[in-house]
């Protein structure tokens, strides 16, 4: 079992920064890759960030060379580093983690930029 809870979000104003956290808790269960997603009103969720077990990440176009994701060792908390914020940005972000079997996400935290 495995549960996530996202904090850090905010209003925050154009070229600021938010770092977010994601507590994961779990229980016979074995990561292999833990990401960031984001929703805006009106559009589908999205995929910002990824890290693999390996250390490899990847990012999507928007946001890369801005976000950073990263973890802490014992995968327990998992970040998402975001700096020159911008009004695009404005989402509900998720965090998720799994495997080859299986994920889960949990339930957001919201993020605004304001102009």
């Amino acid at each position: 079992q495995v549960q996530l809870v996202e904090s850090g979000g905010g209003l925050v104003q154009t070229g600021g920064s938010l770092r977010l956290s994601c507590s994961v808790s779990m229980s016979g269960f074995s990561i292999t890759r833990m990401s960031w997603y984001r929703q805006a009103p009106g559009n589908e969720r999205e995929l910002v960030a990824h890290l693999l077990i390996n250390g490899i990440t990847t990012y999507s176009d928007a946001v890369k060379g801005r976000f950073t994701i990263s973890r802490d060792r014992t995968l327990s908390t998992v970040y998402l580093q975001m700096n020159n914020l911008k009004s695009e940005d404005t989402a509900i972000y998720y965090c998720s983690v799994g495997n080859s079997h299986t994920s889960y996400q949990g339930q957001g935290t919201q993020v605004t930029v304001s102009s």
